[in-house]
């Protein structure tokens, strides 16, 4: 992890993302820095340059809204990395959160089995798979073990084969993992996660050093199954009430369709549901 504060890094990162055309700015010659400077920022934000140095280095612990939402506007920021934004500038006593839990509740557990034709699972902030339904297993069945999302996508061969459009999984994953450093940036678990990857994978490093944002939320993944083939899905990803930081997340195919039908197949060699195991047991 980066020894400098998750705003200062934040904002140079972002910097260093933009070119001078992408505010409308002139360039004029050699440029001896990454991206805009930092007094191209400060002018486009209406403040001046040591004050915006001051942010990048951490030195200014208590920045009022108005000058985030200033530079929010200078770094172009979407709706979604304004809002990381936001998050980074408060103080730290104001970005506490509750710790995240990572027993699933029994209730979850069992309204996951009742998915007979849907993979489902649930993740916790730092993308450890907390559990998951017969269905999850048998599609992550390539996966030794299907532990973590990001070191799935990143460290596991299976990977690369599981993940059609393997840069575009890799990138959300990250964008992921960032915006849930967003939330509690003193997470123990979260270091640990992007340091042994930031270690294991280069990719991951580069793609984690970008600062890209994105919640997951609903979109279709393509995925390739060693036992039944290519699937092409819907997922939806639930924020669990009650359980801080956790979400459930449900893999659908469409009806009739060919990812339906393998989705069938897939669950007759999946294992009984847990209800199941107990009253056979």
């Amino acid at each position: 992890m980066s020894s400098s504060t998750p705003l200062g890094a934040f904002l140079r990162a972002r910097r260093e993302g933009l070119k001078p055309q992408d505010v409308g700015l002139p360039e004029y010659g050699r440029r001896r820095v990454k991206g805009l400077r930092r007094e191209e920022v400060a002018l486009l934000a209406g403040m001046s340059s040591d004050y915006y140095v001051r942010l990048e280095q951490g030195r200014e612990s208590s920045p009022s809204p108005q000058v985030i939402e200033a530079v929010a506007r200078a770094l172009l920021l979407d709706d979604e990395a304004a809002d990381h934004l936001r998050r980074l500038a408060r103080p730290p006593e104001l970005r506490s959160r509750p710790p995240a839990q990572e027993q699933v509740s029994g209730q979850l557990l069992q309204l996951m089995d009742g998915f007979t034709r849907s993979p489902a699972f649930v993740l916790g902030p730092a993308l450890d798979v907390l559990a998951g339904n017969a269905m999850a297993d048998a599609l992550h069945e390539a996966f030794s073990p299907a532990d973590n999302l990001a070191r799935m996508v990143f460290c596991d061969p299976a990977g690369r084969e599981f993940y059609q459009e393997w840069e575009r999984a890799a990138h959300s994953c990250v964008a992921e993992l960032r915006a849930a450093y967003g939330h509690d940036p003193d997470s123990t678990r979260i270091a640990e996660v992007v340091t042994a990857l930031s270690e294991r994978s280069p990719e991951f490093a580069d793609l984690w050093g970008r600062h890209d944002v994105k919640s997951k939320t609903q979109e279709g993944k393509y995925l390739r199954h060693p036992r039944v083939g290519d699937l092409s899905i819907r997922f939806s990803a639930l924020t669990v009430n009650g359980a801080p930081g956790q979400q459930l997340v449900v893999y659908q195919a469409e009806p009739a369709s060919p990812t339906a039908a393998a989705f069938d197949r897939l669950s007759e060699g999946a294992g009984a549901p847990r209800a199941e195991q107990v009253t056979t047991g």
